[in-house]
């Protein structure tokens, strides 16, 4: 029974794509925006999004239903944008995006320097392990598998094709081959915003919540720059992604220093534009 509604869900999907091509990028991405606050709900519960929202403490409860519809407006572009990513990555949309720090990743390229890139699941994050690779820098990210397994496939598909040719499975294995990427001089680019498995307890928003700490012990060990990203949506679907300098980290500091560390730095990208960040993951569940 599940396959049968994957399978449906799919072809609508596939169904919707077609259409956003005929659109065109920007009034897909705005058709998006009202598809994402309608159905939104349907798909991703508005009770966890305000259970977060409550943990974090980071605005006023009378603010919670235009920041949650907005949430969901992004959730709505994000998918309506993906049919776009290869216009994106042929150059053909890129008055759509400025980058502030683009010298940071020139120097890392020119150093041949490896590095770990950290963000979180922000507006059309898809577009910044792109534009890293774009610039020349050979990268490796990780990704989980969507659910519908016909569906997975497009989505794999699109971003071997167009956001990063070294896409890694997200688990144990999935470990290894970062190690092995590291090792052949390869960047890798992180999203650190989601709760794991296997993690240790660290704040985030003053609360302990399971928190990775693989990209601590990679700048530990390896040696590797820190390298924080960040990309906001600007005017609809305009946006501004931001590279900063790599930040040095003291040798003597432990694996969960660095990784407290690295949680108040997603926490300001979080507080630049609260409506942008993907309110749904179940960040402080114990």
């Amino acid at each position: 029974m599940r396959k049968i509604f994957y399978f449906i869900e799919f072809i609508l999907i596939k169904l919707f794509f077609f259409i956003l091509k005929i659109i065109g990028y920007k009034n897909g991405s705005n058709l998006g925006y009202f598809i994402g606050r309608f159905l939104g709900p349907i798909f991703r519960s508005r009770k966890l999004v305000n259970k977060n929202l409550d943990q974090s403490g980071v605005v006023d409860k009378t603010k919670y239903n235009k920041l949650v519809n907005k949430v969901y407006g992004n959730y709505g572009r994000i998918l309506a944008e993906y049919p776009f990513l290869k216009e994106f990555r042929n150059n053909n949309l890129n008055k759509f995006i400025e980058i502030e720090g683009i010298e940071n990743l020139n120097k890392i390229k020119k150093d041949k320097k490896r590095a770990v890139f950290i963000s979180g699941h922000f507006n059309n994050f898809e577009l910044m392990a792109l534009q890293i690779e774009k610039a020349g820098i050979e990268l490796c990210t990780i990704y989980r598998p969507l659910n519908n397994i016909f569906l997975n496939s497009t989505m794999e598909e699109i971003r071997k094709k167009f956001i990063c040719k070294n896409q890694i499975r997200k688990g144990r294995s999935g470990t290894r081959q970062i190690i092995e990427n590291l090792k052949k001089g390869r960047s890798v680019a992180l999203m650190i915003d989601q709760r794991v498995r296997e993690g240790i307890k660290t704040n985030f928003f003053g609360k302990p919540a399971t928190t990775t700490t693989i990209p601590a012990q990679l700048i530990k060990k390896y040696k590797c720059e820190l390298v924080p990203i960040y990309i906001e949506r600007e005017r609809k679907c305009y946006f501004k992604m931001f590279i900063s300098a790599p930040i040095k980290i003291g040798n003597n500091k432990s694996i969960k220093e660095i990784t407290e560390h690295l949680n108040k730095i997603l926490e300001k990208m979080i507080l630049k534009n609260i409506d942008q960040w993907i309110w749904t993951h179940d960040r402080w569940k114990k």
